[in-house]
């Protein structure tokens, strides 16, 4: 324990672990484990990082207990420590950024407002559209991440793909698109590309990252 008292040395504590939150690379790489369990290989990949830098920005996060590792034969695999609470932590950080960094309101708005300027659909008007089979739900991420877990019932369609797979949508019924959490392109993407061909679309406020966090139920590929 720290000299100073109890108190210091929690906030010693944190302050690591607020360290390891700070950078770019790291934080995408903790929304890429919050949609499941990943070799450094697969998220080296998905994140456009060396192996090496994905390997260094692991270890930091490792450090900091924010990811943990789980041997499977050669490969080292690593998952969020505390989905939840991770999850929660990476949103309160972006209700920070949005309230009071200017240079993030200005993305939020000429990025993602101009692709979809309508409200979003809530959780809990998601789970209540659901029930009453209401609705046609649309999981954009790619097919490995939407086999790793999504919403139940939910229709996989990668975003790359969606040009072609038009056909498989009703054009009579509202789809509900959601990807890897508030900041992923990909269902403003979708929603945009959508709307143009005349289909009744909006988004889902989170991602599936936030979804799961929420204790909502969820279904994998075996």
């Amino acid at each position: 324990m720290s000299s100073s008292g109890p108190k210091q040395a929690i906030y010693e504590n944190l302050a690591q672990v607020a360290q390891a939150l700070g950078h770019a690379h790291r934080l995408e790489l903790l929304e890429h484990l919050a949609q499941g369990i990943r070799t450094v290989e697969a998220l080296s990949a998905r994140a456009h990082l060396t192996f090496a830098n994905t390997s260094r920005h692991l270890q930091i996060l490792r450090r900091a207990r924010l990811v943990e590792t789980e041997r499977r034969g050669k490969h080292i695999l690593y998952r969020l420590a505390g989905d939840a609470e991770v999850v929660t932590l990476i949103k309160a950080l972006g209700r920070v950024g949005e309230r009071n960094v200017a240079e993030i309101g200005r993305v939020v708005t000429d990025y993602f407002r101009a692709r979809d300027a309508l409200e979003p659909v809530s959780r809990d008007d998601l789970v209540a559209r659901l029930r009453d089979g209401l609705v046609t739900l649309l999981d954009v991420r790619p097919e490995d991440e939407f086999a790793l877990g999504h919403l139940p019932g939910a229709l996989n369609i990668p975003l790359a793909e969606l040009e072609g797979r038009f056909g498989e949508l009703p054009k009579g019924r509202e789809v509900i698109a959601y990807c890897r959490g508030p900041y992923c392109v990909l269902s403003f993407e979708a929603v945009s590309a959508l709307r143009a061909r005349g289909y009744r679309v909006r988004r889902l406020e989170d991602g599936y990252p936030e979804w799961k966090a929420a204790g909502l139920p969820v279904e994998s590929v075996a």
